[in-house]
């Protein structure tokens, strides 16, 4: 045998040891998709065969404002426009009930690389994350959509003397835009505490850092409110006051990871 082939066959193995467990990786990562895309095919279909009713639950803000059912009226301009609108919120609703599955999924795909600490402190933000999108979306549903119908409401005009009536006559395929928009801007927004604490587990941030930067957090959040909502002040404040709480709860919980780091330095130190 040359000394070439005493080289290259060593390399050889190598390159077919590391083949092997990422064939592995990648047949586990399309059954993880299998399985979240089956979940999500359900989902969408149970909530196409109830889109009627899950849209006249989203529409309850827009009930409330006008008073009563009978009189609340919503328009859509074109045959097929309201048939799109239920597969929007077939969609919509399949992503939502789906996501426990699809987080599963992904939990289960990355657990085997991690530390059973990790996996430990993976968990807590795994069940936070839904959390707290259920309450952003909770906030919009009780709070912020309401507000802006009975604003919306509040700006028609009656036909008198000199002047038309303006009615307000929201559209099915706008309405359902509306709330979803604001359903996701202040359901990322409120992840808010689950990022920051991230970091500070990482180590980028601290709750010093975070008090310090406190006033360029206030103008940022506001920012993106307004970016993120439709061009009234009641929706950009009623995203922008709760995420600038969920801050300060953040600061909170940036403390308690740094209290619990050093806890675990000192008792490390202690068996040393």
């Amino acid at each position: 045998m040359t000394t070439e082939e005493h080289v290259t066959a060593p390399d050889e193995d190598e390159i077919e040891a590391s083949r092997a467990p990422l064939i592995e990786h990648l047949i586990e990562l399309r059954q993880r998709l299998i399985h979240a895309m089956i979940a999500f095919v359900i989902m969408f279909v149970v909530c196409f065969a109830f889109a009627g009713k899950i849209y006249n639950v989203l529409v309850n803000p827009y009930v409330q404002a006008v008073g009563s059912p009978e009189l609340a009226r919503l328009i859509y301009t074109h045959g097929l426009e309201y048939f799109f609108t239920q597969l929007q919120v077939a969609f919509f609703g399949a992503a939502f009930f789906a996501f426990p599955v699809i987080a599963i999924q992904i939990y289960k795909f990355v657990a085997p690389g991690l530390y059973k600490n990790e996996r430990d402190a993976f968990i807590p933000f795994l069940v936070a994350t839904p959390v707290l999108f259920g309450l952003g979306a909770g906030m919009v549903y009780f709070v912020a959509m309401p507000l802006l119908m009975y604003f919306s409401v509040g700006m028609q005009q009656l036909a008198v003397e000199g002047q038309p009536t303006i009615e307000f006559l929201p559209k099915v395929g706008e309405y359902l835009s509306l709330i979803m928009t604001l359903i996701f801007a202040f359901g990322i927004c409120f992840q808010l505490p689950v990022v920051l604490t991230l970091l500070a587990r990482a180590g980028l941030i601290d709750s010093a850092f975070l008090k310090a930067k406190r006033k360029y957090a206030v103008v940022l959040v506001f920012i993106v409110a307004a970016i993120s909502t439709p061009p009234d002040i009641i929706s950009q404040f009623a995203l922008a006051v709760p995420t600038l709480l969920l801050y300060e709860a953040s600061i909170f919980a940036v403390r308690m990871v740094e209290k619990k780091r050093a806890e675990a330095e000192a008792a490390r130190e202690a068996q040393s």
